[in-house]
């Protein structure tokens, strides 16, 4: 009999490309990955894994029982979703991902609601980029990531997720309020062509928005200061070192000597959850979609 958890194994490798991949992934040891498979060459009579170069690479029936490995995973995934819907109970565990600044505004009092009103419910959340947070969940790592879109730059999604909204998050723009356009109503993007930004990391989804979003208004972004967390940037724009977007998630208190303009027309990030559309069912599941969903309603 096929053993779930080499199954397991096998199916980490084939979507990682690699037993460090796999590993990292699992949360296992490589010597661990490497085991797990030579069990299963062992159990199924024939060779799984090649020498590619300094790596492996999935012979012919490593890729045939991977693909069977896939189906199976979900099926247990299902099968666990249902059982937990047939007993309509809100137990177990729960793994939650969640980008900083929905982690900050939202998490508190989500987490908090959720251990009040499900205290059999065991939950465990960190911080993780939009993209990665997908993937956490397309791996088993997190059963559900709290990720965004913008409004003209959508989050690549896989197939086999599921989502919900949870809120749609304005944008300003932050700046020094001793700066030239801080006493307006309403700014446009254009106004900033010659400032200087306080950005996110070079790479992050959030960061290519904002260059792809001010290239197409012909506006080569000056990025002068990154940094991961909307606070920090705003300490930097206090101390007038740049401007920087300020979407209303996670962003009070203010910092004293910094004012958020609204853009005139209107910028706003779609914040949603994500989920393994095979746990669909889990009451787990929809219970935190309520709390992180009672959480945005009382942001201003």
């Amino acid at each position: 009999m096929l053993n779930l958890e080499r199954l397991r194994t096998l199916d980490a490798l084939a979507r990682h490309g690699s037993v460090s991949g796999a590993a990292e992934g699992l949360h296992i040891t490589t010597s661990a990955v490497s085991q797990q498979m030579s069990k299963l060459e062992r159990e199924i009579g024939q060779q799984l894994l090649a020498k590619n170069g300094r790596g492996v690479r999935l012979t012919d029936a490593g890729r045939l029982l991977a693909e069977h490995a896939a189906r199976i995973l979900s099926q247990v995934e299902l099968a666990q979703s249902d059982l937990e819907a047939q007993r309509g109970q809100v137990v177990g565990e729960l793994r939650l991902a969640a980008f900083p600044t929905a982690m900050r505004g939202l998490f508190p009092e989500a987490l908090a609601t959720l251990r009040t009103d499900h205290p059999a419910l065991r939950v465990r959340s960190r911080e993780l980029e939009p993209e990665s947070g997908v993937n956490a969940v397309l791996r088993g790592d997190a059963d559900l990531a709290v990720v965004l879109d913008w409004y003209n730059k959508p989050l690549p999604m896989p197939q086999g997720l599921a989502k919900a909204s949870i809120l749609d998050d304005p944008v300003e723009i932050a700046m020094a309020e001793d700066h030239p356009l801080a006493d307006r109503d309403e700014i446009d993007l254009e106004d900033f062509a010659d400032d200087e930004w306080v950005a996110w990391r070079e790479g992050e989804f959030c960061h290519e928005w904002l260059l792809f979003t001010l290239r197409a208004k012909g506006i080569e972004p000056r990025i002068a200061h990154r940094a991961e967390e909307h606070h920090t940037q705003l300490a930097l724009v206090a101390a007038g070192l740049g401007v920087c977007v300020a979407p209303r998630l996670g962003r009070d208190p203010m910092p004293r000597g910094v004012r958020a303009v609204p853009l005139r027309h209107r910028v706003h990030r779609y914040v949603y959850a994500v989920w393994r559309a095979d746990a669909d069912r889990r009451p787990s599941i929809r219970a935190a979609v309520e709390a992180l969903r009672t959480a945005a309603s009382t942001i201003d």
